[in-house]
């Protein structure tokens, strides 16, 4: 809340000093807020899931115990992608999209676009599918091919995903600054979405064939989402909610499948 003090100096300096700290509260309060409520819900949906595995399939307590801290994480993204579509859908994250937006391009070099924009492109449909198709036709000839269907399913699965949910939501994508066009509506992510998808896909593959290699996997598949997710907000496409929608729900589809399929087989 704004109070009302008198201005001091012809520009209103306090006012305006004392507006900001307000705001700034206020986001301070509404974020802890939502990591409650994130945090109760994670913690009762565990209880419940838990709770059903022991009375309903006792034979998958084993494997619900084995793969716990991947449920977690399952639940935990499954939540907050619910969580800022709600707030997406309402209008309620339009001040902070557009502030951080603001502040990305106030403190990125104009020097780094062309970086930016191939890091971009590394995750348009271009450069992932063909990738996508050639990684499933070497784990093919591998004879891997519980790998190489997760790989495909992943893909395609976020490909549909982000399809259906351009077409339904319909969100206007930012115009702060002059931009190149894309196609579609902004949320989620497209590019966020199926990189997230392609490289969890990708890590998981790599656990099951190389163990040793998984933690490298895995930090260069999250440094990837990261500078993918990141470039389209220094490129001013899109709001950090659908970036961060499309980072939670591509993560998300592979690894639920993995899970999924690992509780079915035990």
């Amino acid at each position: 809340m704004i109070r009302a003090y008198p201005r001091s100096g012809p520009n209103g300096i306090e006012l305006r000093v004392i507006a900001r700290a307000s705001s700034g509260e206020s986001m301070i309060v509404d974020l802890a807020e939502e990591m409650a409520k994130l945090t109760l819900i994670v913690v009762g949906l565990c209880f419940a899931l838990g709770v059903y595995v022991r009375g309903q399939q006792p034979t998958s307590s084993a494997a619900l115990e084995k793969r716990r801290v991947a449920i977690l994480l399952v639940i935990v993204l499954a939540v907050l992608a619910v969580m800022v579509s709600d707030a997406v859908l309402g209008g309620e994250s339009g001040p902070i999209d557009k502030a951080t937006l603001l502040f990305i391009r106030r403190h990125i070099p104009s020097s780094m676009t062309r970086f930016f924009e191939l890091v971009s492109f590394s995750g348009s449909s271009a450069v992932l599918f063909p990738l996508a198709i050639g990684s499933a036709f070497c784990l093919l000839w591998a004879r891997r091919r519980f790998e190489a269907l997760l790989l495909v399913s992943s893909v395609a699965s976020s490909a549909i995903v982000v399809y259906v949910v351009k077409t339904t939501v319909g969100r206007t994508r930012p115009a702060l600054w002059e931009t190149d066009w894309f196609w579609g509506s902004s949320f989620p992510s497209g590019h966020t979405l199926v990189v997230a998808a392609f490289a969890t896909a990708a890590s998981l593959c790599v656990d099951r064939i190389w163990p040793a290699a998984h933690a490298l996997a895995l930090t260069f598949g999250m440094l990837w989402i990261c500078l993918v997710g990141f470039s389209r907000l220094v490129l001013g496409v899109h709001w950090p909610t659908d970036v961060l929608a499309g980072a939670c729900t591509g993560i998300f589809i592979p690894l639920a499948m993995s899970v999924a399929i690992d509780l079915r087989r035990a």
